[in-house]
């Protein structure tokens, strides 16, 4: 089964509600959209979007990166020789692992059709069902107590708070009225996407235990770089802590894990460079016993249904961060994952692959190779 065409879009949603968190605002979803022809006809999809301020990836690194460099790794291969394919994409180019993770979907896609199995039963088949969380953005208390008591009111029982916009005091008083509003039958995680500091992230975290506000785990409190921080707060907590812009690659993840510097990590499909890495990373988790959440950045249902497909796969994943596609206008596919309810339990489709039906020709452009972004 060889890839015959791999073609590129361009794609553009807004956001019902701007998401807002300590690092960005987004009020459009955009992203690159991989298609991937093999010459019996099975088609993969793919899809990354640019998170500047997380990945360093843009519309127009992605593009180049695909179009220039990934797109002579793949052209011609041989999709059951994928292991070959992924060690040149990994090898081709350092980092850029929105773009790699946008085709490696697209190749699993191929792969798990070709087995005639949805892509998680193809991983691994651990579970069927996800318990989706929804993210509560930085805002002023009484507008995010007000989306807290709809997200709880729409059968959302795990909230995700931003938070290390402003002070660890104001942030404090934040979750606190959201603990307040939710009620107590409802799970909080928080993030603060490395807007603390370590000393204030400790102080912070221990009044909230003292508070008695329930706080499930803190995401990323401080700088991505700062490992010796993560682990003081670890150290200094009784809060699970995780890591998430700290841990990219399975080098990321090792080092983290070897030094004891978070009790659990995200695995993101747009940091590990795509399905393949994100495995390598789950493994090295379960082997030190640590629990992982996969999330995703603001990507549409194609890019979500993938990252489900992983996390369904593997035992280590034990939380689930999938609310992105909930804050479009708007959804791309038709097919994919399901959505139960507002959005609360998601659900795989019986079709092979990633269970994509079409892509909706609206919301694709095709991307002119002279194309100046």
């Amino acid at each position: 089964m060889k890839v015959v065409d791999l073609a590129l879009y361009h794609s553009s949603i807004p956001l019902h509600t701007p998401f807002k968190t300590a690092l960005r605002t987004v009020t459009v979803a955009e992203s690159i959209v991989v298609k991937i022809t093999c010459d019996n006809g099975i088609t993969g999809w793919g899809e990354a979007p640019p998170t500047h301020v997380i990945t360093g990836d843009s519309l127009a690194s992605m593009h180049y990166a695909i179009d220039n460099i990934i797109r002579p790794a793949v052209i011609g291969a041989d999709v059951f020789s994928y292991a070959s394919i992924f060690e040149q994409i990994e090898t081709a180019i350092v980092r850029n692992t929105s773009a790699k993770a946008a085709v490696d979907m697209a190749i699993y896609d191929c792969l798990a059709q070709a087995a005639k199995q949805p892509l998680y039963q193809y991983l691994g088949g651990y579970r069927s069902r996800l318990e989706n969380d929804y993210t509560v953005s930085v805002n002023a208390i009484a507008q995010m107590q007000q989306d807290a008591k709809l997200y709880q009111a729409n059968g959302f029982r795990i909230l995700k708070v931003k938070v290390g916009k402003d002070t660890a005091e104001k942030d404090i008083e934040r979750v606190a009225a959201v603990r307040e509003a939710a009620g107590e039958g409802v799970r909080i995680r928080l993030d603060a996407n490395q807007g603390w500091t370590a000393k204030a992230a400790v102080q912070a975290i221990t009044r909230m235990e003292e508070m008695g506000l329930q706080i499930e785990l803190v995401e990323q409190p401080v700088a991505a770089h700062d490992i010796k921080g993560l682990k003081y707060i670890t150290d200094h907590t009784a809060t699970p802590i995780m890591a998430d812009e700290s841990v990219f690659s399975p080098q990321d993840a090792l080092q983290v894990l070897e030094a004891g510097a978070a009790d659990m990590i995200n695995i993101k499909l747009m940091k590990a460079g795509g399905i393949h890495q994100a495995l390598k990373i789950a493994n090295l988790a379960q082997h030190f016993g640590v629990a992982c959440m996969a999330g995703s950045m603001i990507e549409t249902k194609l890019g979500i249904t993938a990252a489900a497909h992983f996390a369904a796969s593997h035992p280590a994943v034990t939380h689930f961060d999938f609310d992105a596609p909930l804050m479009l206008a708007d959804d791309v596919l038709e097919g994919g994952i399901h959505y139960e309810g507002k959005g609360n339990q998601i659900t795989f489709p019986s079709q092979s692959g990633l269970g994509i039906q079409s892509v909706k020709e609206s919301y694709l452009h095709v991307i002119d190779k002279e194309r100046s972004w």
